[in-house]
């Protein structure tokens, strides 16, 4: 939490001090077409992690069994951890230094250093940094989803969008299939069996590109709306 204030203040010196802004321009202020954006962004990635971890899980004819030790305490202090890690993560990627990269560059070559640099720090906190192959795979997998998260941001102006997506599939891959750097949690796979072959390759691009997908229609369905109201 002191973390996340901390980053709160360095936002507003960094927009005061390039912008002559505060931080209203991140979008904070809980608007109806706000709320509706975290709405769809967590359920939209929650559902889109379930349905992958579910349908792998058959693929590999394997299958998940409830946590017996996990509990009420567990499951909120294991939220609040993903919760802050992914406000973290959005204050630093999407949050001041993007808008501040937007206002110089423009969009698409400020979502494009967001998500490299969003790529990049992923390496080091997965481990990944000095293992080539695994760089390539966290760069390629982390950079697709910095992207969505910057342009999520850019395009509606706030960080709602970004967050929602981002902590719906963080909620679902860390505390409900145990994915995460937290162990076992809600539920617990009773085997160590994985994909192969050409299946494990298109689970993989699935991972990467579907929920870009899916949120790249949604951009698209706001301007639609955008252009249709304008209209009237």
């Amino acid at each position: 939490m002191i973390g996340i204030i901390i980053e709160l203040l360095i936002s507003w010196l960094l927009l005061w001090w390039f912008d002559k802004s505060n931080l209203a321009v991140l979008g904070f202020k809980l608007t109806q077409n706000n709320a509706l954006n975290l709405i769809f962004g967590f359920f939209a990635a929650a559902l889109f992690s379930v349905l992958y971890y579910t349908a792998a899980c058959d693929l590999a004819n394997t299958y998940y069994t409830i946590n017996p030790s996990f509990n009420t305490r567990t499951f909120f202090k294991s939220s609040w951890w993903v919760l802050s890690s992914v406000l973290f993560e959005e204050l630093i990627f999407r949050g001041a230094l993007l808008y501040i990269l937007i206002q110089k560059m423009g969009i698409k070559k400020a979502c494009i250093v967001s998500a490299i640099a969003f790529g990049i720090y992923h390496w080091f906190s997965y481990g990944a940094f000095g293992n080539p192959v695994q760089m390539a795979i966290v760069f390629l997998m982390t950079g697709i989803w910095g992207l969505m998260f910057a342009f999520a941001y850019a395009k509606t102006k706030t960080l709602y969008l970004p967050i929602g997506l981002h902590f719906g599939w963080n909620f679902i891959h860390t505390v409900i299939f145990s994915k995460g750097p937290l162990g076992q949690q809600f539920l617990i796979i009773n085997s160590d069996k994985k994909l192969e072959g050409m299946l494990s390759l298109v689970f993989f691009i699935i991972q990467i590109i579907g929920l870009p997908v899916l949120a790249y229609f949604y951009l698209k369905s706001l301007d639609y709306k955008k252009r249709f109201i304008s209209k009237e």
